[in-house]
């Protein structure tokens, strides 16, 4: 039997605490809880509030309970899957990217049951350009961490000999 994932595990645990920790800040302590509310930061960085009933990029967008609970259960099951990759990967640094995925797939599920859309608020614009859609930390944990797996697999292959527990 394969031991615990613990640091891909313990990845997921304190992204989703921190995910849910700033979304009940902004929305709670900052007031930034209804459609048009905006809070300036940075010239260049806004809290705005966003009922994003859609998954990446606003794909896939669910305007109805029947496709609330199917992008519950789609998202679900792509967290259950990251799951069981991160019980059977090696990797430390896989594992902690992992961890990232599953962490913020879990957030934002947990958003989506509670209120039927995930909460966004971090709104990075260059005067009217805007690079990004309005975005929250489990968005951004679930890019880095899949960014860091591409990099990874793309750049960082094993050689021959190699152990992979030393990547």
């Amino acid at each position: 039997m394969r031991a615990l994932p613990k640091l891909g595990l313990a990845t997921a645990l304190a992204l989703f605490l921190v995910d849910q920790l700033v979304k009940w800040i902004v929305t709670g302590p900052l007031g930034i809880d209804y459609l048009g509310a905006v809070r300036e930061i940075l010239p260049i960085f806004d809290l705005r509030f966003v009922q994003n009933v859609g998954v990446s990029l606003g794909l896939l967008r669910a305007e109805s309970e029947v496709g609330r609970w199917a992008l519950v259960a789609m998202t679900g099951a792509i967290a259950v899957a990251v799951l069981v990759w991160m019980w059977r990967e090696k990797s430390r640094a896989d594992q902690v990217a992992l961890g990232l995925v599953l962490g913020g797939a879990i957030g934002n599920i947990l958003d989506r049951v509670r209120f039927g859309y995930v909460v966004d608020f971090a709104d990075l614009h260059f005067g009217e350009w805007r690079p990004f859609l309005v975005f929250n930390v489990a968005d951004a944990a679930i890019t880095i961490g899949v960014l860091i797996l591409l990099v990874r697999a793309l750049l960082m292959r094993d050689k021959p000999g190699k152990p992979v527990e030393n990547r």
